[in-house]
C-alpha cells in the first residue's frame, strides 16, 4: 500500500478535523470509529479564486481543485469545501 496523506472527516460533522500520513491499512492503524478517511489528492476541494477582468478582481468564485482539502473545510459526500468566507473585493 501506497503512504499517502488521508482527510479525516468525523461522520458526527462532515468536517474535516485533521490530515494524517498513513498507508491505508486498518492492520498497521485504526481510524477513530465513525471517521470517513479519504485520500487528499483523489478528493475535489471547492476554494475561492478570483475572477478578473482587465487586471481588476471583480468577484471571487468557489473553483474546484483537486486534492488542496484541509483542515476546517466541509464534506458533502462529493467535494470538501473552505470554511473561509469569500474574500472582499478591494
Amino acid at each position: 500500500m501506497t503512504i499517502q496523506q488521508y482527510l479525516m472527516i468525523p461522520t458526527a460533522t462532515n468536517a474535516v478535523e485533521n490530515i494524517c500520513v498513513w498507508d491505508g491499512s486498518v492492520n498497521t492503524w485504526q481510524p477513530p470509529p465513525d471517521t470517513l478517511m479519504l485520500i487528499q489528492a483523489d478528493i475535489p476541494a471547492m476554494l475561492w479564486e478570483p475572477v478578473v477582468v482587465d487586471a481588476v478582481v471583480t468577484d471571487w468564485i468557489l473553483v474546484e481543485q483537486m486534492g488542496q482539502g484541509d483542515i476546517g473545510f466541509t464534506w458533502d459526500g462529493v467535494a470538501v469545501t473552505t470554511n473561509q468566507p469569500k474574500p472582499p473585493i478591494d
